[in-house]
């Protein structure tokens, strides 16, 4: 794909496009090549952005639910329509293969849809009066303007899945990209744009974080802010919005062990584990961090663990038939090989991978690596590695490996996999996360809430949960006068 550097070159704010003198460079992960260029925009800009959303909000939200969900049925069409195109865009600047990109964009448009009629069921409530002659009424309501802040893994899917629940409750949004990955979130919200949406219910702003994010987080027309990313920036978040009280809604960070208990069929966990494992290189927030196998166990399965990732076929993300692209940039790369150099040093042994690949000049490639021999006397064992690193640590028991899973500050996701029903309900019931896989590894759907516990978050994407978090909830207490009541 042969791709304008300039043709992103924008923000859209109040229903037009905005360009800047100064601009950041957008660069493909898989040789640090420019792909492309977009404004740094600043408080002043964002300011702009929620005075127009702000302005825009009155009209959007008294729109009847049906009229709001044709824009995003519209909205949808147009992203499918240009699938294999954004796909291409996604994968240049992000670096995932072209074929996990399309999947990427196809199974966010579903959260389109899913919002598009979750926004005709927000029921309001009568509840029995206390008295004669009183009517006691409960009426859900958009929250207002949302900040929605989105990070550069999946930067298709977060911007769909945010801006869904959003907009179908009758919010306007202020979106801001990470900065390594936006050209995708424009040409998403172009092709928003394009559905004749009114200028204002969607605005977008890009550059560095800092000054776009306080302005979002100290203007108190802005009532909520969804933001992905680190649990550090999360909690910075929280600090902050603090000030003028916002909602908020947060994923954060993981440690999610994926537990093979001694009955499962190996075959079956080994796939799984492999394919969320080296998934977008290992950069997904609720991808698997360490595999806890029964000691029974464990040596077959790291041996399918390591054929299996010899076999991947590593690459630039547009070359065809390469199955896991490079890491986002140097520091990803640098943080992944300290990780495996610490595990090394305290006795971890690498059965594949361990090393940086060198063939493409300017990549942040990391070979897919399975160790063994992994204590949690190591770093791996307890830090999110964002990388294509399988560490497998062994176990004995139930509790044991409870233990062990529960023992961290995280809470979002964790894998396990056993044939004993019994088992499944106690481990799924005994682990501290916001989400269980049981024999698989798949969590992400429309019709399901997802999100973490403790250190990993707070609020819920997808489902109904989802968009609670975009409504407020308002009670009306009626006292009918004595003519009203006798008639």
């Amino acid at each position: 794909m042969t791709l304008d550097i300039d043709r992103f070159n924008y923000n859209w704010i109040g229903g037009q496009k905005v360009q800047l003198p100064e601009t950041l460079d957008v660069r493909n992960p898989a040789d640090s090549s420019v792909v492309g260029r977009v404004p740094n925009a600043g408080a002043d800009e964002t300011a702009q952005a929620v005075d127009a959303a702000h302005s825009a909000f009155g009209t959007w939200s008294r729109m009847i639910p049906v009229e709001r969900a044709q824009f995003l049925h519209a909205w949808a069409d147009n992203v499918l329509q240009r699938k294999d195109e954004l796909a291409q865009l996604l994968s240049l600047e992000q670096g995932k293969p072209v074929s996990e990109a399309a999947g990427e964009l196809a199974a966010s448009v579903e959260f389109l849809r899913w919002y598009a009629e979750e926004g005709r069921r927000v029921y309001g409530e009568v509840i029995p009066p206390s008295r004669v002659g009183q009517r006691m009424l409960v009426l859900r309501q958009p929250v207002g303007v949302v900040g929605l802040i989105t990070p550069w893994n999946f930067p298709a899917a977060m911007v769909l899945r945010k801006m869904s629940p959003a907009l179908a409750a009758g919010c306007t949004v202020v979106l801001k990209p990470a900065k390594q990955t936006p050209l995708i979130a424009i040409a998403l919200v172009e092709c928003l744009v394009e559905t004749g949406i009114s200028a204002g219910v969607v605005n977008l702003v890009t550059g560095d974080a800092a000054p776009i994010s306080d302005t979002l987080l100290a203007h108190p027309s802005v009532r909520k802010i969804s933001f992905t990313g680190s649990t550090e920036v999360g909690k910075s978040v929280m600090r902050r919005a603090a000030d003028t009280v916002k909602k908020l809604s947060l994923e954060l960070g993981g440690n999610a062990p994926a537990i093979v208990f001694p009955d499962a069929d190996l075959d079956q966990a080994a796939a799984a584990i492999l394919d969320n494992k080296f998934e977008n290189c290992g950069q997904v927030c609720n991808g698997i961090n360490v595999v806890y196998a029964h000691q029974a166990v464990a040596d077959s399965l790291v041996q399918r663990l390591a054929e299996g990732a010899k076999r991947m076929v590593v690459g630039p993300g547009t070359t065809p038939g390469v199955q896991m692209g490079p890491l986002i940039d140097e520091n990803a790369l640098n943080k992944v090989a300290s990780l495996v150099s610490d595990a090394v040093a305290k006795g971890a042994v690498v059965h594949t991978g361990g090393h940086r690949l060198t063939a493409y000049r300017g990549g942040s490639f990391y070979a897919p690596t399975v160790l063994s021999g992994v204590t949690r006397a190591m770093a791996i064992a307890h830090e999110e590695v964002f990388g294509p690193v399988c560490p497998v640590l062994t176990f004995t028991s139930e509790a044991e490996v409870l233990h062990s899973s529960n023992d961290t500050p995280y809470g979002l996701a964790a894998y396990v996999f056993t044939r004993d029903i019994g088992r499944v309900y106690r481990v799924a019931e005994g682990l501290e996360v916001g989400m269980v896989a049981v024999n698989g590894t798949s969590l992400s759907f429309p019709q399901a809430p997802f999100g973490g516990i403790k250190e990993s978050g707070q609020g819920r994407e997808g489902g109904h949960h989802g968009i609670e978090d975009y409504l407020e909830t308002k009670f009306v207490s009626l006292t009918l006068t004595e003519g009203e009541e006798e008639s």
